[in-house]
């Protein structure tokens, strides 16, 4: 099995999971500078926009993470800090992102839609790349699976089978499957954009579009789910929009509560189509993807 540990220097430890993070976001960064110079958007404002993101990201993946599980801090709040001791989560990563990408694009003088399209694939190959840290560490993964599962079904080569024995048992390598899905998802965002009549947002509509399908599914299977007891039927809707991936041999969903990440990923979605279905319906003039981007214009409607 691979180290955890990358390297030491004396008393300080490096961890592959940071490496991999840090990797994805420099891609993501190179990506959305590649793009912004088309825009003639200065690399440094991109730069900035990482330096901001990131810490408000993880401030925020925190936040989300101990709010679901909150009777595990409230008579131990130091331990909300102690965020090596795990416990973040991807959607509030995002939401964290996102606020902090309003403020200084607004502060800026530049659309918020208009930066967060073309952060749009870098946001998905920071993704791609973070869950191979969760592969290091042996985290975030599914349910047991057999080895000939891992071998004959999916020809997953050896050094990733043996990762995935934890313990006396093998587990779906759930972080795979949201890699390779995000890897098709940048794929698609790269070809959405060259698409003429792609209006401002649509781009970043079709990321979260895009993320929360491959999420919903993908959480059927995890086992760090953070879960709430909620109606009966909602959580037979859930069970039933993922039933099909048990003929893929994922098994059946477990548990009878409503997993967090399935339901916020209907909810965006469902969010998200209906953003765009309604601005295409207007009649009012919206700025398409492929237009400049003016700086500190406030007249024109995003």
């Amino acid at each position: 099995m691979i180290s955890p540990i990358a390297f030491s220097l004396g008393a300080l430890t490096v961890r592959w999971y940071g490496i991999i993070i840090g990797i994805g976001a420099l891609l993501g960064l190179l990506i959305a500078i590649r793009e912004g110079k088309r825009f003639r958007v200065h690399s440094d404002f991109f730069m900035d926009l990482v330096l901001i993101g990131l810490p408000s990201a993880l401030v925020g993946a925190r936040i989300y993470f101990v709010a679901f599980q909150w009777d595990d801090y409230k008579n131990n709040p130091l331990e909300i800090i102690k965020i090596w001791h795990g416990g973040i989560a991807i959607y509030g990563a995002l939401i964290g992102a996102l606020l902090a990408g309003w403020f200084y694009s607004r502060r800026k003088g530049y659309g918020f839609l208009r930066v967060v399209d073309i952060c749009a694939p870098g946001l998905i190959v920071g993704q791609m790349i973070g869950r191979w840290g969760n592969f290091i560490n042996q985290e975030a993964h599914g349910g047991t699976v057999s080895k000939e599962f891992l071998q004959g079904k999916l020809h997953l080569p050896e050094w990733i089978v043996n990762q995935m024995h934890i313990g006396n048992a093998y587990f779906h390598p759930t972080f795979l499957y949201e890699s390779v899905w995000s890897f098709a998802g940048l794929i698609l965002l790269l070809i959405l954009r060259r698409i003429p009549y792609v209006r401002a947002g649509e781009v970043f509509m079709g990321y979260l579009i895009w993320y929360s399908i491959g999420r919903f599914f993908i959480e059927g299977v995890r086992t760090d789910s953070l879960v709430f007891h909620g109606p009966n039927w909602l959580a037979i809707a859930l069970k039933t929009i993922w039933s099909p991936m048990s003929s893929f041999g994922w098994g059946a969903m477990e548990g009878g509560n409503i997993r967090i990440s399935q339901l916020l990923a209907i909810i965006i979605i469902l969010a998200s189509v209906s953003f765009i279905t309604i601005r295409r319906m207007s009649k009012s003039v919206v700025i398409k993807y492929t237009d400049p981007i003016l700086q500190k214009n406030l007249t024109i409607k995003y």
